[in-house]
């Protein structure tokens, strides 16, 4: 499954300035966990957490959705280019 794509379609319909969403894998040292970046723009990054992180948190569990399929755990940070 291309979980990098898959959080990009979610976080794209969530951000103003589309063209500086990006979506990132990185390595991890356990095979059974995905570990994905959210980069983007302050403002959409604010967005995208939300108050308390709530949006994040649901964004989350969306994903986490798609990590059960393939037994992996996604784990999702979110970072300003600024």
């Amino acid at each position: 499954m291309d979980y990098v794509k898959t959080l990009k379609d979610i976080a794209i319909e969530l951000v103003e300035d589309k063209e500086h969403l990006e979506v990132r894998q990185m390595p991890s040292l356990d095979e059974n966990v995905v570990v994905l970046h959210v980069y983007s723009a302050k403002n959409d990054i604010a967005k995208l957490i939300g108050r308390k992180g709530v949006m994040a948190n649901s964004i989350r569990q969306l994903m986490s959705v798609a990590g059960r399929l393939s037994d992996k755990k996604l784990d999702i940070k979110f970072e300003s280019y600024e």
